[in-house]
């Protein structure tokens, strides 16, 4: 059962903005710069929040909405904006994305653009998306998806009925809740099966980590702009999570191809059904490393389920890394004891867990007292502190450790990975027997 905290603020957020979901879904896009239309402080707090996740340099900017500019409307601070990046940067392609100020406000910023294309020729070859993501409403993963769907319907080219089709092309349409080690994990999976995956929005070449050989100020890589707009000519769509539902209905729409939808890809059962569904679409058996890595994942759960089995767990994060994450540690024998998300989705309903709800942190930690581990992002640590129970960090943001943009949760490997990282985490806490445990209560010592 799903619902939502009826408290009257927020004291500790588990929630993220739309906008930042928007920015960080053109970060997966080739040369991109993604374009915050409101305050200056808007774009610090997500440029400084990624910084500290990818420990990376990000590419995001901003109209620098004031006051006055907020009343007045903000056509002159977009375009200002838009030719400035252009003329120092050279893009490919500018990702505006809204913010609470200026939808308050009601900016058409459609409307800006086509103003801006007339008035500046010289704009012509870069490609200007706007999405609304206000951030007095939804969360991360609606920005994220918004941004997706934008990007389809304003890049992507219709397909012709008569068009020649990509025979081993892939379409995928990745989630917010996959890493770029995520994504590079199910790219090796695809092209073992003979396939060429595009994935939209593609982390994995732009916030992988990599060094590039000379400096940027857009995007290192990603999916380009012309490789969005072929997305149509390619002979599959599969979507990763259910919010990619919506994003994959209208690329499906435009594409005249048929989708097909994940809403996990962490576990054995739902890695067994990517690899079916990967052998049927390809004409191939599974490659035997596949074989040989599920035998792997089977015998470390073999391994771990002395330890997770029982167990009570608390769960704060996005709907589909939730949903992913809490349905696995179900199958391992875990109970999920509390879970809270930021926004609702069609998923949860069928999350087992006593109770789901959309809160914050400080409702997760009520939530938790009696649990054995507590699962969500950086934020959470003072609170699995005061509880005294171990602490797993997982999703955005992860600024304490190292790695987090490789963290790997999906397919048999990512899988097994989670399998030795919690389960260790459940081993460190486990009491030790001593002779003190073996000592008869003192009443009983004085009756015998």
């Amino acid at each position: 059962m799903l619902s939502t905290s009826k408290k009257a603020c927020t004291v500790n957020p588990l929630k993220m903005s739309q906008p930042i979901g928007a920015a960080l879904a053109f970060m997966g896009l080739k040369g991109a710069m993604p374009l915050l239309h409101g305050s200056q402080g808007c774009t610090s707090f997500g440029l400084v929040l990624f910084v500290r996740h990818f420990r990376e340099a990000i590419p995001l900017q901003t109209t620098a909405m004031s006051e006055v500019a907020t009343v007045i409307g903000g056509l002159e601070n977009v375009e200002q904006a838009v030719v400035n990046i252009v003329s120092r940067t050279k893009p490919e392609i500018i990702g505006i994305c809204s913010t609470g100020v200026t939808e308050t406000k009601g900016d058409d910023v459609e409307g800006f653009i086509r103003a801006i294309r007339q008035k500046h020729p010289e704009l012509d070859g870069v490609a200007l998306v706007s999405v609304s993501t206000p951030d007095f409403k939804d969360a991360f993963q609606d920005g994220w998806a918004k941004a997706v769907t934008r990007m389809i319907d304003q890049l992507v080219l219709p397909a012709a009925p008569d068009v020649q089709r990509h025979p081993r092309r892939l379409n995928v349409l990745a989630g917010c809740h996959l890493t770029p080690g995520d994504i590079d994990e199910l790219r090796d999976i695809f092209e073992s099966f003979g396939l060429e995956p595009l994935f939209l929005p593609d982390l994995s070449g732009s916030l992988d980590g990599h060094l590039p050989d000379d400096f940027t100020p857009t995007t290192l890589g990603g999916i380009g702009v012309a490789e969005i707009a072929g997305m149509g000519q390619s002979s599959w769509i599969l979507a990763i999570g259910e919010q990619m539902r919506g994003a994959a209905e209208l690329l499906s729409e435009k594409s005249g191809l048929p989708f097909t939808l994940f809403d996990r890809l962490t576990g054995l059962s739902s890695s067994d059904d990517l690899m079916a569904w990967l052998a049927r679409i390809s004409g191939r058996p599974v490659p035997l490393k596949f074989r040989r890595q599920r035998s792997q994942l089977v015998d470390a759960m073999l391994d771990g389920h002395f330890h997770f089995g029982g167990k009570k767990v608390a769960i704060g994060a996005e709907p589909d890394l939730l949903w992913a994450v809490g349905s696995w540690l179900t199958e391992m024998g875990c109970e999920i004891r509390a879970a809270v998300t930021t926004t609702q989705s069609a998923r949860l309903e069928d999350l087992p867990s006593g109770a789901t709800l959309i809160g914050d942190l400080e409702d997760l930690e009520g939530m938790a007292s009696d649990c054995d581990l507590l699962i969500t992002h950086s934020h959470g640590r003072q609170a699995a502190e005061r509880l005294e129970i171990p602490f797993f960090r997982l999703g955005i943001p992860t600024f304490d450790r190292l790695g987090a943009g490789h963290q790997l949760t999906v397919g048999y490997r990512g899988t097994r990975s989670l399998i030795f990282d919690i389960g260790n985490l459940f081993i460190a806490q486990a009491h030790e027997p001593n002779p003190g445990t073996w000592r008869l209560p003192e009443e009983v010592m004085a009756s015998a």
